[in-house]
């Protein structure tokens, strides 16, 4: 495809690149401050070892562009395209996911060099064979919206920045004859080129797109990259053969720009990005970035990040706490990311073209991992894009013919079971939150609900999915009944009460895979056989009834009827017994057992999402000391400083919000009936900012290690002894003093009227 010169708009927008030049310095003089603000608590290697996966680079909060180095080394702890333990990079790329347990994206990347060009990456071993540098992480930088290394091979430093939908770059040179801009369409993460397209469009400006196939099966990319220094040599090749012009087509094209530089001569490139088209990211470039400071950028940059940290800010004496909380709360704003342009166009999972949406378009859509608290975390800290990540899920839902269930790019991967987009638009339904049609969101879950795919054929003719008909067929159904009993709740709110009665049925399908003679969930083939052998303790990953799980894990995943899950196991004793023993309990998953399953407390798995509301569920039955002491634990020992300080994949901000919310006090158990239950806060004072110019401040008295039991309460100076806090009363704003012991309260959430429950 090529961009048609007779086409105004180009022409308006090739006048304004090379005027650009003319009216901007070629090189930048602001220097990047160290943060001041609460960005100066964010440690954005945090998570970038161990099995973390997080993005590292720079970006501002929810932005299309994620541009941060991409490493020699590939495989899952390379999901994000950096892993801790490496020490090359072969370029610096505009899209990155953050914290998945699969790899993807990685477009368009830079790559500056000097001395002869190399047209390959290189490889572990060699890498002097291609264009790849080793790099320390003494001369490494980041924080948020600012990415620095040193290149040592090359000696290069390399400075980067963002805004949503543009990156720039500031490359600082030594003196050269030979120094140069590699532009490969042909790298990625996790994904291989399908076809790609460079042209030169001006003296300071290249267009091209980059469309790939990967986890999303169908990626489509276009860019505009815009150089301060003019291009006076441009090569261009089609893999590795040079082609004459000044455009080239193919599946792994690149770009060479070359040139002579002086030492310490700073060269900046911007690179605008877009779901659309060229013509879009230049003019994303031009809406953004019509200016080449890169210290405005950069400063910039941290002031939305503090805009957005600042949300929630916490007291406390301990450091580490504060670097560990805000770090956490900072992952959590990295998606969903925006996909569509500064004018509101984006390209639908249809791959037409909508043009100036009403809405902001999001992608990165993890729904199985964030609707359990990274979503409800949202509706408290950024209630406005709620209703941006609703509208974007509706319009998913008219182009595909169902709500999304892990949506990256504009495409639907079917990733992990269920339909959990339906709690998380429940959720902001019934807690108020506007900004869409209701009525039309209720359409599209019960629309999604009630189709033939994925097992939904089962639940409706049987209730159950045979564990023979699909693999992960009780995770599944398990996960199906949380999001029916969602709709119904939705049902109820807008007067169905035929809606409301059927999908209450369904949301308790779980009863179906609960066994009576083991007590745990358990795979059924029909309805008097259940699946053998059986043990509570084995998983073996996408081969079997659960998905990154075992039966010793799933069978809590009811948080939308604790109280019915209570009754199967026959009361409130036998009920807390056994929950007590998942703590405890060792046994051998075997050697196919999930990478995700860690963070072992006997068999409860905190790096894996399934087990994040199980801590709390002492709270149904009056022991909520017991959460206190198990969250505390978590809090303390399975998040750190280090690189290595996640316990599991961060999951696109869910592990993170885990920490967010109980280091605040509370989660939702369940994520849409607008509670949280309390746990154990660690801070001695925390305020959410909220709408309306209102705060909710919470204060404890006498916190600390030791004391990590909550004693009594005071709302608004009366007492509570609620084991739960409504969203409602957080919402109106006030003040809650929570008086911390090192005993257990015989007294405080005990009583069965002031229990956490399912519905309120």
């Amino acid at each position: 495809m090529r961009l048609q010169s007779s086409n105004s708009f180009i022409r308006s927008l090739l006048l304004w690149g090379s005027a650009a030049l003319l009216m901007q310095p070629l090189v930048s003089t602001a220097q990047v401050r160290k943060p001041t603000g609460l960005t100066r608590h964010v440690d954005p290697f945090i998570g970038t070892g161990f099995h973390g996966h997080v993005f590292m680079g720079a970006n501002v909060p929810f932005g299309a562009v994620q541009l941060g180095p991409t490493q020699m080394s590939t495989g899952w702890d390379w999901c994000s395209g950096y892993h801790y333990s490496d020490s090359l990079i072969v370029g610096f790329a505009h899209t990155h996911l953050n914290g998945t347990g699969i790899g993807d994206l990685g477009d368009v990347l830079l790559m500056p060099t000097t001395g002869p060009v190399k047209l390959t990456r290189g490889t572990i071993k060699d890498s002097k064979s291609g264009y790849a540098s080793r790099f320390s992480h003494t001369d490494e930088t980041a924080q948020p919206g600012y990415y620095g290394v040193k290149l040592q091979r090359y000696n290069i430093d390399v400075a980067l920045t963002a805004t949503q939908r543009v990156g720039l770059h500031q490359y600082t040179f030594p003196q050269s004859s030979d120094a140069h801009i590699i532009l490969d369409l042909g790298e990625g993460v996790g994904d291989r080129p399908t076809d790609t397209y460079l042209e030169k469009l001006n003296d300071s400006t290249l267009v091209g797109y980059r469309y790939s196939k990967g986890w999303a099966p169908d990626q489509r990319l276009y860019f505009a990259a815009v150089f301060a220094k003019p291009i006076s040599k441009l090569d261009l090749y089609n893999d590795q053969t040079l082609v004459s012009g000044a455009s080239v087509k193919g599946v792994r094209v690149k770009g060479v720009v070359s040139f002579a530089t002086k030492a310490n001569e700073k060269v900046l490139v911007k690179v605008g990005i877009s779901p659309v088209s060229s013509v879009n990211a230049l003019a994303n470039i031009r809406a953004e970035l019509p200016h080449w400071n890169f210290g405005k950028v950069a400063a910039d940059a941290d002031a939305t990040w503090n805009n957005e940290l600042g949300k929630v800010t916490v007291k406390t004496d301990n450091r580490d706490r504060l670097k560990i909380f805000y770090t956490a709360l900072f992952h959590t704003l990295v998606a969903p990311s925006l996909f569509n342009d500064h004018n509101g166009d984006y390209r639908g999972t249809d791959k037409q073209v909508y043009a100036k949406a009403p809405f902001n378009n999001l992608t990165t859509f993890s729904l199985w991992d964030t609707y359990r608290g990274a979503n409800p975390l949202f509706t408290l800290t950024q209630p406005e894009r709620v209703g941006d990540m609703v509208n974007s899920m509706l319009a998913i839902c008219d182009q595909q013919g169902k709500l999304p269930i892990w949506h990256l790019v504009g495409n639907e991967t079917n990733t992990m079971p269920g339909n959990s987009s339906f709690p998380i638009i429940a959720d902001a339904i019934l807690k108020g939150i506007g900004g869409f049609d209701v009525n039309r969101a209720f359409d599209a879950m019960k629309k999604s609900a009630m189709l033939d795919v994925r097992g939904l054929e089962f639940v409706k003719e049987r209730g159950y999915i045979p564990g023979d008909s699909l693999v992960e067929s009780v995770a599944q159904g398990m996960e199906y009944a949380i999001d029916d009993w969602a709709v119904a709740q939705v049902a109820k709110k807008l007067g169905k009460q035929a809606d409301y009665e059927y999908f209450s049925k369904r949301g308790k399908a779980y009863q179906y895979y609960f066994d009576p003679e083991t007590r745990f969930v358990r795979g059924r083939l029909s309805d008097t056989e259940r699946r053998t052998p059986f043990s509570p303790f084995v998983s073996r990953h996408m081969k079997d009834d659960f998905a990154e799980g075992n039966p010793w894990q799933y069978t809590w995943l009811v948080p939308q009827d604790v109280e019915g899950l209570i009754g199967l196991m026959g009361g409130e004793k036998a009920f807390t017994l056994k929950l007590d023993s998942l703590f405890t309990a060792k046994g051998d998953m075997g050697n196919e057992a999930s990478n995700d399953i860690t963070g072992l407390i006997g068999q409860y798995a905190h790096g894996n999402e399934p087990s994040h509301h199980i801590t709390y569920l002492y709270g149904y039955v009056g022991q909520p000391w017991k959460t206190a002491e198990k969250v505390r634990f978590i809090l303390d020992s399975m998040y750190t400083t280090r690189p290595d300080g996640l316990i599991g994949n961060e999951d696109v901000g869910q592990m993170s919000a885990w920490y967010v919310l109980s280091s605040l006090g509370f989660y939702p158990v369940n994520p849409a009936n607008g509670a949280y239950v309390f746990g154990s806060p660690v801070f001695d004072e925390a305020t959410l900012r909220l709408p309306g110019g209102k705060s909710f401040r919470m204060r404890t008295k006498g916190n600390s290690a030791k004391n990590r039991y909550i004693k009594s309460m005071m709302l608004n100076g009366k007492p509570y002894t609620k084991s739960y806090l409504l969203h409602r009363t957080i919402q109106n704003g006030g003040d809650l003093v929570i008086d911390m012991g090192d005993k257990p309260s015989p007294t405080w959430g005990t009583a069965p009227a002031d229990r956490a429950k399912s519905v309120y």
